[in-house]
């Protein structure tokens, strides 16, 4: 099982509205194969001095059978969609694909 961890950075202001996009996709992409788990997570508010803060971000926490299972994820018609109907809202994007220590 492959971990994904992407950080969708947003304008401010627009991160309640790609969260409503990702809300609305959610459904979609739990029904696809190979899908484990699609999670929206946001930053936590917390003012302790050691943590990272990020009030534009969203974070996504993905579970994926195989990288195959992702990769046709990715290519997803409704994938497509989203990110066009997102894409001016969005900044960067970061990805990461992860797998368990050995």
């Amino acid at each position: 099982m492959l971990t994904v961890l992407a950080e969708i950075c947003v304008r401010p202001g627009r991160r309640t509205a790609v969260i409503q996009a990702i809300e609305k996709l959610t459904p979609v992409v739990l029904q696809e194969e190979g899908c484990g788990s699609y999670q929206a997570l946001v930053d936590h508010q917390a003012q302790v001095p050691w943590k990272q803060n990020s009030p534009d971000s969203i974070f996504m926490v993905e579970h994926w059978e195989s990288l195959r299972h992702l990769e046709q994820h990715q290519q997803a018609e409704h994938m497509e969609h989203h990110r066009a109907n997102i894409k001016d809202d969005v900044v960067d994007v970061k990805i990461f694909v992860l797998e368990p220590a050995k």
